[in-house]
């Protein structure tokens, strides 16, 4: 199963062309507020209707501009839960999962379906409730209920824990990334939460400013961003300009900088970048090693920042240890810290191609 969507979407100011191809499994889309991650969602379920465009489920097409196809969204097949879950507010729990199987006509195969989704999501005692009488837990699992009832083909996630206290997000996450590992389809989940695209998603793709970047490996894409977008979106604090000199430097102006980096015939290199947490003490003899003044220290939760300043650079390096170790530096003092090769990413300022 797979969802392929290629379209042009044109809005006051803004323009959303967005391509990309998901496979079974989880596909996130992963951007800043803003960069219409839910308005790509609407135009799959046929909510809003894209410029331009294709939109093909399985060989199925859903929308097709040239061809003039635009299937309404009860012929889609596509399940969508909302940020807010849209529940019928005066509708019980039974009388909201009925409504997703609307289109079974046989009375004994709906009533089995009803009691098996019932179970299944743990709604047993809570069929008569009203969703107002709900918590936000069971509000989202009637919510899915609702939603695998009509047997969808693919299964879109709009910041399906947006709504939800931190504890309960743990929770319904597991449940809900257990339910996606039972279906057989494509799903693709909205969220600017990299943590929550990390755990449940296989694939990426990075929407900025409404234009979308190749889709890669979740795991690759965190490891090794190519753009300076997708290092920014999955929390690299550390980005400078940069670029790499014919003897195979990576040149930091803003970091005074001339740094060993891991290259292979890289074009078009902008930055560098570094996540906090692999910049490390060092000694002055190490590779990659900066002589920095601590010009600023403030704990975190269980980690405390320091706010570098290389000796001759103009911009700041932000580093997060342990506690422990970071209270051997004292702001205002100097010290030796290492950029390691393995962790500088070389990025550039938009994909290639």
């Amino acid at each position: 199963m797979s969802l392929t969507v290629d379209i042009i979407k044109r809005l006051q100011g803004f323009t959303l062309n967005v391509s990309f191809t998901a496979e079974a499994g989880v596909t996130a889309l992963l951007g800043a507020s803003g960069s219409r991650k839910s308005m790509t969602l609407r135009c799959i379920a046929g909510v809003e209707r894209p410029d331009e465009g294709s939109i093909v489920l399985d060989g199925r097409v859903l929308y097709d501009s040239k061809a003039k196809i635009d299937l309404p969204p009860q012929a889609r097949k596509v399940g969508y839960l909302f940020q807010r879950y849209a529940l019928f507010p005066n509708m019980t729990v039974l009388q909201n999962i009925d409504a997703g199987l609307s289109l079974e006509r046989d009375a004994r195969v709906r009533k089995t379906k009803r009691e098996s989704l019932i179970s299944r999501f743990h709604l047993n005692g809570l069929e008569e409730r009203l969703p107002r009488e709900l918590s936000g837990g069971q509000m989202q699992r009637v919510a899915l209920c609702r939603m695998l009832a009509g047997e969808p083909e693919a299964i879109l996630l709009d910041e399906p824990f947006a709504a939800l206290d931190s504890h309960l997000r743990w929770q319904m996450e597991a449940e809900v990334k257990q339910t996606l590992a039972e279906f057989p389809g494509a799903a693709l989940l909205v969220s600017h939460d990299r943590g929550e695209v990390y755990r449940m998603s296989r694939r990426v793709c990075v929407l900025n400013e409404g234009v979308s970047e190749p889709a890669a490996d979740t795991t690759e894409l965190f490891s090794h961003p190519r753009t300076l977008q997708s290092a920014l979106i999955t929390g690299c604090k550390n980005c400078a300009p940069a670029s790499l000199t014919q003897t195979g430097y990576l040149l930091v102006p803003s970091w005074n900088a001339m740094l060993v980096c891991d290259c292979v015939e890289q074009s078009g290199i902008t930055h560098a970048g570094i996540r906090a947490h692999f910049v490390v003490p060092c000694a002055e003899s190490a590779e990659n090693a900066l002589l920095c003044q601590i010009v600023h220290a403030e704990d975190d939760v269980f980690s405390r920042v320091l706010t570098l300043l290389p000796r001759g650079g103009t911009a700041t390096i932000r580093v997060e240890m342990g506690k422990a170790a970071a209270s051997a530096f004292a702001v205002g003092s100097e010290a030796w810290f290492s950029l390691p090769r393995e962790h500088v990413m070389l990025l550039m300022e938009t994909h290639a191609g």
